[in-house]
């Protein structure tokens, strides 16, 4: 785990600390949990670079999904 630093105003840290209380938990734990929520919903996944680098059309591969597998995975 790494250490950070996190400014808040007065009303901000005093919420915190309530909250915190309530839950019996530490504000540190509310802070960490509210980064990893945010960092969810907000967070986006880089594609792979391969994803769509294929010429056809999806219903191409498809409907000869047989044919283009025919031998995978032999030498």
């Amino acid at each position: 785990m790494l250490k950070t630093t996190v400014y808040l105003d007065a009303s901000e840290y005093r919420r915190l600390k309530t909250l915190a209380r309530e839950a019996g938990r530490a504000p540190a734990e509310l802070i960490r949990e509210a980064v990893s929520e945010y960092a969810k919903r907000h967070g986006h996944r880089r594609l792979p670079t391969s994803l769509g680098a294929g010429r056809g059309s999806a219903e191409d591969a498809g409907a000869r999904a047989e044919e283009l597998l025919a031998g995978f995975g032999r030498s």
